[in-house]
């Protein structure tokens, strides 16, 4: 892990508002910023530990929305309709506090203390139908009591998983504490704060390193913060605050932020989704919390937070869903055993909770930010038809009161933009086009080829061999909740969309948990010039000897997959998965099958321009979440799906495939598209190059997995070549993905009269008959980029 030491910071109060500002804020339906703003300028408070916990209160139970209104009103009866199925469940042990969730293992700790909340807001919330009912008051106090006498306290010694008791537990612990805090006696207060102090210690704030990093770091900071703010203990604040500070800045290895966008925690794993939503809200949270206080975070390179709204985040959200490579072990969750609400915690799930966080954050962003956030918000809420996000059953009042002022601004609502985003720090892509949104997932040995932990996800060995996750978006396109409807349970985990795999069975949490298998690999990523792209992989199967190359080239309408140097001796199939499609609770939709195509109706086609047998099942497949996920429900469901793939025979050697992916195009597109038989050329494709040329639009791309020539191009080492060609102009988009750093030269053999700008890790060697460049890469597979004019 990169470190920066902690950044000084000044106790410094902003400037009041300006009278424009305050009315921007206003008009943008930020009700509850406003008064951020405001209490930031007059924060001249006799008691600033009582204003930081109103405030912290504001937050977390939401200010500015009508109880009596919806959707506010059905959720605080669900509030108190849950409460009392608590409060009548109830029934102290010196091991359990409810039934069914012994403290051993501790998350029966973390859970009694979510009941505790749940039954707390209850009792502080209008509408509930419990509001200040002196005896559900009670219960919580006795609730609270039993928790601290046998267990939640300092003479713990704390066992099983860490978070539940560094994190989980005095998170919970600390909110219901600041709300009930004029019912506690000073007692309750002192026992919940010694609590805190025993198993979050001040050396875990202070030492940036094992679990105390990235959105962990964040978590320990928001309850450590907090019990500064009930204990009134100055040193605990300013030790929260300052300990924010190794998150902010850009790392170069493990966990936490990449200059590309790129989030990783865990060390090895990408997880923009579930950590990055925890490290997003935990810091909008914290920065609203603070601000205007004397312990206002100002630390500069909390930019890098705000900037990352909208380079890492945004290109990885889709109508309402966070896209399933980012987010980790948690795809295994979809329905829990135990959940008193039945949330399905499925990519639209993990979204909704990341458009919640952005609109938090929201609060400490300019005001220009705050616009282009809002039509971003908007323009996930509106086209979001498969979970609605302003009634989404996850969120409690606070969070729909934030995204309805949202829904509610003047701001219009902003469609994606198109484009490609390498997120090559975390062997991700994201490929954006009119049509449809694609998403890569690959494994290197900087990523791992899955997360399981915690009896979770133990068969997602082939999320990281090129899974290809990919959404139509215009008509006819069909299947939004392609990913959402019951897809982890019930697909063939072998048969992954877009993997290469050994059909070689594997163990339950093969290759280790938390990260551990990950690939002796180094080549993964590629090169952009932000709308179209050349991807590669460097393939190890996990537990296998299976080996080969595999590229993605990312264009206009439709994406060409090249595979080459399948090489296998597992004894066993192998096989490319072209696609796997969900078709639903008895799907029927129109598979057309031709020699050297196939469309699938309302879905998309693909074309195979070299021939090759095209394989095809459909099937009925039934699974549960406990399948997948020792904590999952044993809920039963079956789904249909749509598989074609290329069968590469048992033990291949060199095998190779090629085919073209359309997402959302009709039948008569694809036919027309197989037709023409000029618009593509593959250039190369074996186990040291991967290349193609598509003349309508100007296009070369290669990748080089070791020095050679492919087409026009030729490289002295292994790297990604892109190149432009429009009229009397064209660009190159040059990256080495092994990440060497070492110099290279790439020549372009075609006429070049000179260069009209080069980035400084392009240097330009020679034009006139050829263009000779040598590029000095940087560590994270930064394309450089060399425009020229053409002779």
């Amino acid at each position: 892990m990169t470190m920066t030491p902690d950044t000084p910071q000044r106790r410094v109060r902003p400037p009041a508002p300006t009278r424009r500002a305050v009315l921007l804020t206003a008009a943008l339906g930020a009700a509850h910023a406003a008064a951020l703003t405001a209490g930031a300028a007059t924060a001249a408070d006799d008691d600033p530990y009582d204003t930081l916990r109103r405030r912290w209160l504001g937050l977390a139970l939401g200010t500015g929305y009508d109880p009596a209104a919806e959707p506010y009103a059905s959720r605080l009866r669900e509030t108190g309709e849950r409460a009392r199925e608590h409060r009548a469940t109830m029934a102290p042990t010196p091991t359990s506090l409810w039934p069914g969730h012994p403290f051993d293992p501790p998350a029966g700790i973390t859970r009694s203390y979510g009941r505790l909340w749940t039954m707390t807001q209850a009792y502080v919330q209008e509408g509930t139908g419990l509001t200040a009912d002196a005896g559900l008051l009670a219960d919580v106090l006795r609730g609270l009591d039993h928790l601290s006498a046998t267990v939640y306290n300092p003479s713990t010694t704390r066992y099983g998983n860490w978070w539940e008791w560094q994190i989980g537990s005095p998170r919970l612990l600390m909110d219901i504490t600041a709300a009930l805090h004029d019912h506690l006696t000073d007692d309750r207060r002192a026992a919940a704060c010694a609590a805190v102090d025993h198993f979050v210690p001040d050396a875990l704030l202070r030492d940036y390193s094992g679990t105390s990093t990235g959105a962990n770091r964040v978590d320990l900071c928001r309850s450590v913060a907090l019990r500064g703010v009930l204990g009134r203990a100055p040193e605990k604040i300013a030790l929260a605050r300052d300990a924010l500070s190794p998150v902010f800045p850009y790392v170069t290895r493990g966990d936490g932020l990449y200059a590309d966008g790129s989030f990783v925690q865990h060390t090895w794993v990408a997880y923009s989704g579930t950590y990055g939503q925890v490290l997003l809200d935990g810091l909008g949270r914290l920065l609203a919390l603070l601000a205007g206080s004397d312990w206002e975070v100002t630390d500069p390179n909390r930019r890098l937070v705000l900037d990352s709204v909208e380079r890492a985040y945004a290109p990885l959200l889709h109508d309402g869903l966070v896209m399933d490579s980012v987010n980790g072990r948690a795809i295994s969750r979809g329905l829990l055993k135990g959940d008193d609400q039945g949330i399905m915690r499925s990519d639209h799930f993990h979204g909704q909770g990341l458009i919640a966080a952005i609109a938090l954050l929201a609060q400490s962003a300019s005001e220009a930010e705050r616009r282009r956030w809002y039509g971003r918000i908007k323009g996930w809420t509106e086209r979001d038809t498969v979970s609605p996000v302003l009634t989404a059953p996850q969120f409690g009042v606070a969070d729909l009161a934030r995204l309805h002022a949202v829904a509610g601004s003047p701001v219009p609502p902003a469609a994606d933009p198109v484009g490609h985003h390498l997120f090559a720090a975390m062997d991700r892509a994201v490929h954006r086009r009119p049509g449809f949104v694609l998403n890569i997932a690959m494994a290197s040995d900087r990523i791992a080829h899955y997360e399981c932990g915690n009896g979770e996800n133990p068969r997602g060995w082939h999320t990281g061999a090129g899974m290809t996750l990919w959404w139509p978006t215009g008509e006819p396109a069909d299947r939004a909740d392609q990913y959402t409807d019951w897809f982890w349970p019930t697909v063939d985990w072998y048969r992954l969309p877009g993997t290469t795999v050994s059909t070689r069975r594997l163990a339950d949490k093969e290759g280790g948990e938390w990260g551990e298998p990950r690939p002796g690999t180094r080549w993964v990523g590629g090169t952009t010039d932000g709308e179209y792209a050349a991807i590669g992989q460097h393939l190890k199967g996990l537990g296998s000897t299976l080996e080969a190359r595999k590229s993605w080239f990312c264009l206009a309408d439709s994406v060409v997959c090249l595979g080459a140097g399948i090489t296998c001796a597992d004894g066993v199939p192998v096989e490319t998965v072209v696609d796997n499609r969900n078709l639903g609770e008895g799907g029927e939709r129109e598979l057309t099958l031709r020699r050297g195509w196939a469309h699938l109706a309302g879905h998309g086609g693909w074309i195979l321009p070299a021939g090759g047998d095209l394989r095809t099942l459909r099937e009925d497949r039934t699974g549960a979440w406990s399948g997948i996920n020792t904590g999952g429900s044993t809920e039963r469901r079956t789904r249909r799906w749509q598989t074609l793939w290329l069968d590469h025979g048992t033990d291949p050697e060199a095998a190779s495939y090629v085919y073209v992916l359309m997402p959302g195009a009709s039948r008569e597109q694809v036919a027309a598209r197989a037709a023409d038989r000029g618009r593509l050329t593959v250039l190369a494709n074996d186990a040291r190059r991967q290349a193609v040329h598509v003349r309508p639009l100007g296009l070369t791309a290669a990748n080089f997995f070791g020095p050679g020539t492919a087409g026009p191009l030729t490289v002295t080492a292994p790297a990604s070549v892109l190149v432009r060609h429009r009229g009397r102009a064209a660009t190159l988009c040059v990256s080495e993905p092994p990440r060497t750093g070492e110099p290279f030269e790439v020549l372009w053999d075609h006429p070049v009269r000179d260069v009209v700008r080069a980035d400084p890790s392009v240097e330009v060697l020679g034009t006139g008959r050829r263009l000779h460049l040598r590029v000095t890469p940087g560590e994270v597979c930064a394309t450089g980029r060399c425009e020229v004019s053409l002779s």
